[in-house]
C-alpha cells in the first residue's frame, strides 16, 4: 500500500479537525504552521483553496556567487543558465500526484520562488498545491489559474543572481514547523498543518470524530433557524 493511500482518510477534513486530532495525541500546537503564512486566494463556493498532500521539500539559499557581466541583450539567456546550473526547482518529472510543493527560502524576503509558470507547471504535473515561508509572484495569473498557493508574502524578484537551490526532499523548516519528505500537508483558510506520515492514521481517526460532531451540530442549527443545509453539513 502506498503511502499515498492516507490521502482518502484526510478527504474532507479542516485543518481544525485535523488540530484536535493533533491534540488527543497530545501534540498540542506540533505542526500548526505560523499564521502568517496564507493562502494567496480563497473559494468560499467550493473550497478550491484547500488541499492535503504529502510534502515534497525543497529548500533554498543565498547565493555568495558574484553575478557574471553580461549585456542586457544577453540577460534571457544569463538568466536561463543560472536556473539550470545553481537554482533549478523541484523537476516536474519526479512530481507524483497528491504532491505539496513545500519550499524553504529561510529569510529571503525578496524573492517569489512561485511564479505564474513553475508553479502552474507542478500543478499540472500532479502536485495539489505549494507552501512556502517566502513569496509568490505574479499573483494574479496564480490566482486566475486556480493555483492553490500559501505563502508569507508578495514578491517579485526572480531566483538568478540572489539565491540556489540547496537540495530537495530533504527536513526544512516552514513555519515553525518539522516538514519531511511525505509528511502530510493539510491547508484551508485557516492556515496549514503538518502531520508526521507515521501518526497521520490515527489522527484521522480522531479528526474525524470532530468533524461530524461539527457538522451535526451546526445542521441542527441550519434546521432550526429555517435556512436549507449546505454541503458543508453532509455527514
Amino acid at each position: 500500500m502506498s503511502e499515498y493511500d492516507i490521502l482518502a482518510k484526510y478527504e474532507g477534513l479542516r485543518l481544525t479537525d485535523v488540530c484536535d486530532g493533533m491534540d488527543a495525541l497530545r501534540r498540542q500546537d506540533i505542526g500548526l504552521v505560523a499564521g502568517d503564512i496564507r493562502p494567496l486566494w480563497r473559494d468560499i463556493d467550493n473550497f478550491a483553496h484547500r488541499f492535503c498532500g504529502l510534502a515534497y521539500t525543497v529548500r533554498f539559499m543565498p547565493t555568495a556567487r558574484p553575478v557574471d557581466a553580461y549585456e542586457p541583450a544577453d540577460f534571457e539567456t544569463w538568466k536561463g543558465n543560472w536556473y539550470r546550473t545553481y537554482a533549478g526547482g523541484p523537476p516536474v518529472d519526479e512530481i507524483q500526484k497528491g504532491d505539496v510543493i513545500v519550499i524553504d527560502g529561510g529569510e529571503i524576503g525578496t524573492v517569489g520562488f512561485i511564479g505564474s509558470n513553475n508553479g502552474f507547471a507542478w500543478i499540472a504535473a500532479g502536485a495539489v498545491g505549494i507552501v512556502t515561508n517566502g513569496g509568490a509572484r505574479d499573483t494574479d495569473e496564480l490566482i486566475k489559474q486556480r493555483v492553490p498557493v500559501y505563502s508569507r508574502r508578495v514578491t517579485q524578484s526572480i531566483r538568478p543572481g540572489r539565491l540556489e537551490l540547496d537540495s530537495t526532499q530533504i527536513p526544512v523548516n516552514i513555519g515553525g514547523v518539522l516538514v519531511r519528505p511525505k509528511d502530510l500537508v493539510l491547508a484551508d483558510g485557516d492556515g496549514v498543518i503538518i502531520v508526521p506520515l507515521e501518526v497521520a492514521e490515527e489522527v484521522a481517526k480522531h479528526a474525524w470524530v470532530v468533524a461530524e460532531g461539527d457538522k451535526r451540530g451546526r445542521r441542527r442549527i441550519y434546521e432550526r433557524l429555517g435556512r436549507e443545509p449546505d454541503w458543508t453539513v453532509d455527514v
